[in-house]
């Protein structure tokens, strides 16, 4: 027989999960995301449960299913493998009139899970009778087609977002680091305000009728900039465009997002704020070099190298940096690498320290180097690195990988 489909709006009521093993880890996150108040019955459970339990999102009771177990709940979930266990739980279920997914026998079960993919506020559930294999093939053909944007309007469950901000993140470069909600909301825009340093493939795949504001282009120096930028954001979405406002890494991290959000807050301007991939980590992780790695660093510093260490407006702490043992990632710091890389080694870093050089990092322009303190700025100038460019100092430059050079 056909299912029933139904969405269950569990938020604030009790639904139980017999079992703790792997089927109950997968199950028990989009339960949480549906604010379900979960119960959970089992002798022992995996430590991603125990992970949650500890964070007091469920309540975990250790010992074998009781069929009391069952008084209040909404719905059952059962995820154990013994099929005489399951059976105890589907009859006290049962008889108590509580809808039961069996993870162990579907035709056993009343209920379903089926395979769903998520786009934003929509959601698509789909059972196939009851075939996961075909439901996740069903599940999946409708995922890309949502993630398809169509070229004459946005996706399907993004049209309320007139009047919005987005900061997203897109990333060091590569344009398949953007994060999945960040290239959604980039698919709804209806402005997209971008920095030089957002990855330039995203915007082909922009709607025709989008109005691209290049921000490097506007012609003020630094602090008008940045103030015509405020004004842009305001103006379009207080005319009821959704706005996106596309910055390469992440918006808090040196990318003066914090400015940004600030203005459209004043103005009374909502603002969706979606984190990206910085370079301080990803560049890096693009060379082969780990900022932190076991018996070699346990600790990371990422600083700004825009201004040199004696500038009275730089807010770095460079003699403790000097001191500290552990990494250190300097973002906008070529022109200064000279006099960044004299005042580490005065303040107390050897000059043999490692340093490597990530010029463009996660794209096809890629170039990196290996030097030490004592010789990197030299070693930028001879092989012409250039701005973009990350540049990591500590042990973990020769963690993976020996020192070379391009």
């Amino acid at each position: 027989m056909n299912p029933y489909p139904l969405g269950l709006m569990l938020a604030g009521r009790r639904v139980l999960v017999v079992g703790g093993g792997a089927v109950a880890t997968r199950r028990v996150p989009a339960l949480l995301d549906a604010g379900a108040e979960i119960v959970l019955v089992s002798p022992d459970i995996t430590p991603a449960l125990h992970g949650l339990v500890d964070a007091g999102r469920l309540r975990w009771v250790a010992r074998r299913f009781e069929s009391s177990d069952v008084e209040g709940a909404w719905l059952v979930h059962v995820a154990v493998n013994d099929p005489n266990a399951a059976a105890d739980v589907s009859a006290a279920a049962d008889k108590r009139r509580v809808f039961c997914v069996r993870a162990d026998d579907r035709h056993a079960a009343t209920a379903w899970t089926p395979a769903t993919t998520r786009h934003g506020p929509v959601t698509v559930a789909v059972t196939a009778g009851g075939d996961p294999r075909r439901a996740m093939a069903v599940r999946d053909a409708i995922h890309d087609l949502l993630a398809s944007a169509p070229t004459d309007s946005p996706p399907i469950g993004d049209r309320e977002l007139g009047g919005t901000v987005a900061l997203v993140g897109g990333g060091p470069g590569d344009p398949e680091l953007i994060t999945v909600k960040g290239r959604r909301l980039l698919a709804s825009a209806d402005v997209v305000i971008v920095d030089r340093l957002a990855p330039g493939l995203l915007l082909d795949e922009l709607r025709p009728e989008v109005e691209l504001i290049d921000a490097s282009k506007i012609p003020y120096g630094p602090a008008r900039t940045q103030d015509e930028i405020n004004r842009l954001l305001v103006q379009h979405a207080k005319a009821g465009r959704f706005v996106v406002r596309l910055k390469g890494g992440d918006p808090f991290v040196f990318g003066r997002g914090g400015e940004e959000v600030l203005a459209c807050t004043v103005a009374g301007v909502p603002v969706v704020i979606v984190a990206g991939v910085t370079s301080a980590v990803a560049a890096p992780a693009a060379a082969g070099i780990p900022v932190t790695h076991r018996g070699v660093a346990h600790d990371v510093v990422v600083v700004s190298g825009h201004l040199p260490p004696d500038h009275p407006e730089s807010l770095v702490d460079w003699l403790a940096l000097g001191q500290m043992r552990g990494t250190i990632c300097i973002l906008m710091g070529l022109k200064n690498l000279d006099v960044i890389t004299a005042s580490l080694v005065a303040n107390g870093r050897s000059p043999e320290t490692p340093v490597a050089v990530i010029q463009e990092g996660t794209t096809s322009m890629q170039r990196s180097l290996r030097a030490t303190l004592a010789t990197a700025a030299a070693e930028v100038t001879i092989k012409g690195i250039r701005p973009p460019a990350v540049v990591v100092v500590g042990d973990v430059v020769n963690a993976l990988l020996p020192a070379s050079s391009i």
